[in-house]
């Protein structure tokens, strides 16, 4: 399948909405920085595909999205028993109780 027209379209219809609707997080010093117009968008494919579109070479915080990625590798590592530590402290208590 060939991703870099789809990705291109997906540019042109955003990148006239940018800046119109919504705020940057000010509270955030690295987001605050970034341009309301920015964006970019990439993919790769579990079979090497490539495709990007837009801002997609400007380097950026990824912030909350690194959770992720993270949640991703733990989930490689430990399977289905990694559902029973969610919502938990690395202690094992629940994260609410005293």
């Amino acid at each position: 399948m060939q991703f870099q027209p789809i990705l291109d379209q997906i540019n042109e219809e955003i990148r006239p909405l940018l800046g119109h609707a919504g705020t940057v997080a000010s509270y955030i010093p690295a987001l605050a920085r970034v341009p309301a117009q920015q964006f970019g968008i990439a993919l790769r494919t579990c079979d090497g595909q490539e495709a990007c579109a837009g801002d997609a070479a400007v380097p950026f915080s990824i912030q909350s999205i690194s959770k992720l990625f993270t949640l991703t590798l733990a989930m490689r590592r430990m399977g289905d028993a990694l559902w029973e530590r969610i919502g938990r402290e690395p202690s094992g208590s629940p994260f609410n109780s005293l």
